[in-house]
């Protein structure tokens, strides 16, 4: 079902600004600027600006006291060269919104203008936008801001835009909504020498070799199965192009992904394990870092029940997803800190992939994302 807003045309042209100015993640100054702009056309009663380096927070206070209900977007886009060539395309080379951070960031502007007009009856409505969820320092910045200690949700939602779904089709799920990632880096140290002469040396190449064809051991990639797991190797550095010398030194990436954390960490424990007694077994030292950690989005089945009656009530499409995206996304902090549920909106299915060089947030959405975002909050700040 297509529904109408009001405010549509104001939004889309808030949208297309974002998108034609992209920054990266934790560098979203003039993001954040555009939206506490245009949040300042519709007051809230507190504006909370460079949270988390750049987040902005907006509270909109009910009558009377009540329930918190918090509902967050994302800022930053992405280190990728746009191929699209209509008017509202990136202005930076090899900068560019191509997950939807501004599409998720105008739906919550759209939502600030529904709750300056119709105030709660009860409780408080909180809007977060987040900085840095690409490289998932951004929910950990935010959460350990002291602007942000004073923030106590009883809910907290967000939504994510899914292409190759039907369009305004609301998709939801229990239990986990998103996938565990965290991304390892093995560095190995040994001895250089001349290429005439390897066994004067430390060559690290048999174990990197060693190492991947172990961690390749460990995917276990039906995603119906509580195990599930994948480890898929992302960069290799070794070495020199220096033909007269054997490499002493290299440098092996994977990312790893399971459908809960417990398993992820379970998962991290067996593969650091491995990488060193593969590195002590070829005398080479080995240091062990983990960058880019998500924490799977595990959706509180009360929450779920929110969005379920939210879109019902809007006469929507509701499809239960049965198994859980396998991508990552850092809102999962919040849902393992507070009560909370992430959902998708299907955005086309002809609509590009995420992360294509000519992808673009379909505007037609942006009614839909607000109207169950405004649902949900009149359920909750309303429900006493």
């Amino acid at each position: 079902m297509e529904i109408l807003n009001p405010n549509i045309e104001a939004l889309v042209k808030l949208r297309k600004e974002i998108h034609k100015h992209p920054e990266l993640s934790g560098k979203e100054f003039q993001t954040a600027g555009r939206i506490s702009s245009f949040l300042k056309k519709y007051p809230p009663d507190e504006l909370i600006t460079e949270v988390g380096t750049t987040g902005v927070i907006a509270i909109y206070k009910g009558k009377k006291e009540g329930e918190t209900v918090l509902f967050r977007a994302e800022l930053d886009a992405l280190p990728i060269d746009e191929i699209n060539t209509f008017e509202h395309k990136s202005v930076y080379k090899g900068i560019s919104h191509k997950c939807g951070h501004d599409g998720h960031a105008t739906i919550l502007c759209g939502l600030a203008i529904e709750l300056y007009h119709n105030r709660p009856e009860t409780g408080t409505v909180i809007l977060l936008f987040q900085p840095a969820e690409e490289n998932g320092r951004g929910a950990p910045n935010i959460i350990a801001d002291p602007k942000f200690k004073t923030i106590h949700p009883d809910y907290v939602f967000a939504l994510h835009n899914l292409p190759r779904f039907q369009e305004n089709q609301i998709v939801v799920k229990n239990n986990t909504f998103t996938c565990a990632v965290d991304s390892i880096i093995i560095q190995l140290n040994g001895k250089t020498a001349h290429a005439a002469e390897p066994e004067k040396g430390i060559n690290p190449t048999l174990a990197i070799a060693s190492i991947s064809t172990e961690f390749d051991k460990m995917i276990q990639s039906d995603l119906s199965k509580d195990d599930y797991c994948v480890v898929t190797p992302i960069y290799i550095k070794m070495g020199k192009k220096a033909y007269g010398v054997s490499a002493g030194a290299g440098e092996i990436h994977f990312t790893v992904r399971c459908n809960n954390n417990a398993q992820l960490r379970k998962i991290k424990a067996l593969l650091q394990n491995k990488a060193q007694t593969i590195a002590d077994t070829f005398l080479l030292d080995c240091t062990i870092k983990w960058t880019q950690s998500f924490h799977a989005n595990q959706n509180d089945e009360s929450a779920v029940n929110h969005i379920r009656k939210a879109a019902k009530n809007k006469k929507m499409d509701v499809l239960e997803k049965e198994t859980p995206f396998t991508w990552g996304e850092d809102f999962g902090l919040f849902t393992e800190q507070f009560p909370g549920a992430m959902f998708g909106i299907g955005s086309g299915l002809n609509t590009p992939a995420l992360h294509n060089p000519d992808y673009d947030f379909p505007d037609s959405i942006i009614p839909t994302g607000i109207a169950v975002f405004h649902q949900i909050s009149k359920e909750i700040t309303d429900a006493h």
